[in-house]
């Protein structure tokens, strides 16, 4: 299972550029603790929580307004991780793959899509389409039901505190592979069954170990 955001595209600095700036052109107050807070947070999560920072619109119009900024930073290039393609269909010769994101379903798609990596995942999930969000396990839990698989059986890929907790509590295998600039508090990182530097290291060998 994988994540998508600061796991296969390095979106988080996006994300925080675009939601700082719209926080900031509405009116809003953008806090230390902001960025951290929202990753790994649902759509409907985020654009609420943005509302509270200030932004006088109904949390419906704030993602349709920051989703629609995204779709136009994608549009002009998709911010890989370095060896994610190849890291992702490494994996995908050996092994089923799932990926459970707290992106909208339009921008999973048109990652993707883009990276010609839709066909090596047998499902994929929104937290839009669950109830909760991230740090929750639901996303991770239906990206199983999908697949038809006991959730203990899979081994998931995350970077952020919220995005291991998520995988922990749906009692997965975690690997965490930190993102450099958005390093995951040190109490969520020792849920991890397994660190690693980058996507290099992830191979059907060591997960097989």
């Amino acid at each position: 299972m994988f994540d998508l955001d600061g796991v296969l595209v390095d979106s988080e600095p996006v994300w925080e550029e675009v939601r700082r700036a719209y926080v900031a052109d509405h009116g809003g107050t953008w806090r230390p603790e902001t960025q951290s807070r929202l990753m790994g947070m649902s759509t409907q999560e985020w654009a609420t929580y943005l509302h509270e920072l200030g932004v006088p619109l109904p949390p419906e119009e704030i993602a349709r307004q920051v989703v629609d900024a995204m779709a136009a930073r994608y549009r002009e290039a998709i911010p890989l991780m370095p060896g994610a393609c190849e890291a992702v269909r490494r994996l995908a010769e050996r092994h089923t793959l799932g990926l459970a994101s707290s992106s909208p379903r339009r921008l999973i798609d048109v990652v993707l899509d883009a990276a010609g990596l839709t066909g090596s995942f047998a499902a994929t999930v929104s937290t839009e389409e669950v109830p909760r969000g991230k740090p929750a396990p639901d996303g991770y839990l239906e990206a199983a039901s999908r697949l038809d698989v006991d959730p203990r059986a899979c081994v998931a890929v995350e970077d952020s505190s919220n995005g291991l907790r998520s995988a922990y509590a749906a009692g997965m295998r975690v690997v965490a592979v930190p993102h450099p600039r958005y390093p995951p508090a040190p109490d969520a990182l020792e849920l991890a069954w397994l660190v690693l530097h980058d996507l290099g290291e992830l191979t059907p060998e060591t997960l097989e170990q």
